[in-house]
Parts: structure tokens; sequence; C-alpha cells
């Protein structure tokens, strides 16, 4: 029986590549409502368990359920509750915002009388109405993300994946972003999984984070309760360097945007 209270689950989720193990026995649970984080330097393996958990891949063994749905069993249910917000470029430079959120909302087969206000509402969400009838390619940074959001929020789903989210957004655009990300977890309940390099992006924004090494889930826990386990005064940057034994190497036009999710999506 589902648990609502419990909108993702995986049960040693395991993905091989022939001998290459990239996710390893995960199990873990992600709460209705939460905002929940996986950190873990490169070829940890957070974009395959994302990509799994999309159904985008096949699981090797293991299992998993997303909003109640098996995602080896019921892929097409699994995708009809989530979005996917990816590392890789995915609204159309040549078309304007309201374009893209049209074709988006054909491509998730919402209703035709229904359209019109799905955009409107997505575009208000994402402050982006003023913008809509620009072409994407004069998009800031930013501006792009927060578009791709309600692309991914058009068919209003329960569940949203986010891989990197602020990837190449400079300071005042990686804050813009997450004012939203908070905004679709407190005013539409969206439970939300998110990807990050980026420290201070887990400890701002994540309710729980789980820390992927070499494929296994290393610890999890509140970015307060990882912190207390390294130490007084801790960090999260210290945590990631105790558990993975490394150091983290912590805007831009619509080209920009494109060029530096490209090299983070060939390094991830």
């Amino acid at each position: 029986m589902f648990d609502a209270e419990r909108m993702i689950e995986t049960v040693s989720l395991t993905k091989r590549f022939g001998d290459f193990t990239a996710v390893d026995a995960v199990s873990l649970s992600v709460r209705h409502g939460a905002i929940f984080g996986l950190i873990g330097p490169n070829g940890a393996g957070k974009s395959t368990l994302m990509k799994m958990l999309t159904t985008l891949l096949p699981p090797t063994a293991g299992g998993a359920t997303v909003a109640g749905y098996d995602i080896a069993r019921a892929p097409a249910k699994v995708r009809a509750h989530i979005g996917y917000v990816p590392q890789l470029l995915s609204a159309d430079g040549a078309l304007t915002a309201y374009e893209n959120l049209l074709t988006s909302a054909r491509l998730y087969l919402i209703p035709r009388q229904e359209r019109e206000d799905r955009i409107v509402a997505a575009l208000k969400m994402m402050d982006l109405t003023a913008a809509a009838d620009r072409l994407v390619q004069g998009y800031s940074g930013g501006m792009i993300r927060r578009l791709e959001i309600a692309l991914a929020m058009i068919h209003e789903p329960s569940i949203l994946f986010m891989d990197e989210p602020t990837v190449g957004l400079d300071p005042i655009a990686r804050h813009a972003v997450w004012d939203h990300v908070r905004k679709l977890r407190g005013e539409m309940g969206v439970t939300i999984l998110i990807t990050t390099h980026l420290m201070e992006e887990a400890d701002a924004l994540c309710d729980a984070i789980g820390v992927l090494h070499a494929g296994r889930l290393a610890e999890t826990g509140t970015p307060r309760q990882l912190k207390d386990r390294v130490g007084p005064g801790a960090t999260l940057d210290d945590v990631f360097a105790q558990i993975a034994g490394v150091e983290i190497d912590s805007g831009g036009s619509y080209r920009d945007v494109r060029e530096t999710r490209r090299s983070a999506q060939s390094h991830s």
C-alpha cells in the first residue's frame, strides 16, 4: 500500500554498466513536501540515480517507487506524476516563453480548454509574465532556469526532480531560483529532489541530504545533523570532504548556459 508520506522510496536500487556499478544498492526515502538533496563528487552516481527515478534508465537490481508507482512496472504512471529539469538546456531559444510552455502543454496532453490558464499561471509563478513574448535566446541564465521549472510544472506534478538546478548561474540568479523552488514547496506542496555540487545550495534549500560516494549512499540526515557528526563549527564542505575524500570545486547568456551545462553534464 502506498504511504503518501513517502513520495520517493528506493530499496537497494542498483545500476551497472557492464562491470562498472554506477549506483550500488541505494536505499532512501523522501517524505511528502520535502526538499531532498543529493550531493557527491563527479561520478558518484547522482545523475544516474535521478535518471532511474525518472524512468530514463532501467535499474539493474533493486527497486523504487515514485508517487506510489513502481519505476519498472509503471513508468508511464511515474512520468505522469513528476516534473524533470535536466542539467542540459531544455528550453528552445528560438521560441518565446509562451511558445515553449504551449509546446510542453501539448506534449503533456493538457486539454485545450485548460492550456491558457495553465500557461498564465506558470508564467506568473516564475515571474516571467512580462517576458512571455520574448525569444528565450535573449533571456538571462536565471530566467532560462525559471522557465525550465515552469515547463516541468505545467502538468502540475506532485514531485519535481532537478539535476544541478543552478549550474552556471551567478549568485543573484541562484538565489532567485532558490526562492522559486521554496515557493513550489510552500504554496503547492511539491516534493523536490535535487542534485547539487553547491554546499551553500544544499544547506539553504534542503530539509534532508544524502551523500553519494562511489555509487553508495554514505550518509543521510538534515544539514545540521551531518555537520554535527563532523564536529563543532563544521560546514557541509567539511562533511563532503570527510566522506568523499576530496574538496569541492565550487548567469550568462543562452549560449553561456548551454555551454556551461554541456560541460557539467560531460563530467557527471
